[in-house]
């Protein structure tokens, strides 16, 4: 894939990472959210950083199993995509829901487990966001890697939030769960069979070379 395709692509998924939030807030202005516009918000911001965080795992064992090298950034993307859905998820529940009472808030954490299970996700995902450019990636090194491996528990953290908050009809969640602890499974594989003496996967190393370059 050339320079100018690949930079297509990465315009394409942010616009279409950021098309429910445009229509996110077209519905507010329209004032069609709903009997319950800050249920709404909440849910669409949460299910959203959900969805990107599952596609952000995602990328990394379709590259390896289909060879597609060029897929490495999309991780990048993906995941601050999620960042962005997740930030604006907690800025719903402290701002719109809870007025910024913290010790209301802090009342609300200790006791409910799935808003303790949500901003665990969310704590967990701040260090990412901050350490996702490739300055930060060549300053920690093989730290980086170890750091970053931090997004599967967010991963588990936010299906098991959605869990928790829905209580019944778990269906969706479950999907969640089972594809997040797939591709888990699937990286534990990878990672068995590397320290077995597999060779190291091309694409990674391709990247990880990319990633030490200075930029222009």
């Amino acid at each position: 894939m050339s320079p100018r395709q690949r930079r297509c692509l990465h315009i394409a998924i942010i616009a279409a990472g950021l098309a429910p939030l445009f229509a996110l807030v077209l519905s507010a202005w329209r004032g069609s959210l709903g009997a319950n516009p800050i249920e709404t918000i909440t849910h669409e911001t949460g299910a959203w950083a959900l969805r990107l965080l599952t596609l952000t795992l995602a990328v990394t064992p379709l590259r390896r199993l289909f060879r597609l090298g060029w897929m490495a950034p999309l991780r990048r993307t993906l995941g601050l995509l999620a960042f962005l859905y997740a930030s604006l998820h907690a800025v719903t529940f402290i701002a719109l829901e809870h007025f910024f009472d913290w010790a209301l808030i802090a009342e609300d954490v200790l006791e409910h487990r799935y808003v303790t299970a949500g901003v665990a996700a969310y704590l967990l995902l701040i260090p990412l966001a901050l350490t996702s450019t490739r300055a930060a990636m060549r300053r920690l090194g093989a730290h980086w890697t170890r750091l970053h491996r931090l997004v599967y528990a967010s991963a588990l953290l936010g299906a098991l939030h959605f869990i928790w908050l829905v209580k019944a009809d778990l269906l969706e969640p479950l999907v969640y769960t089972a594809v997040i602890v797939s591709l888990l499974a699937y990286r534990v594989r990878h990672s068995a069979h590397r320290r077995a003496g597999a060779s190291p996967d091309p694409a990674s190393t391709q990247n990880q070379r990319a990633a030490s370059q200075p930029r222009a």
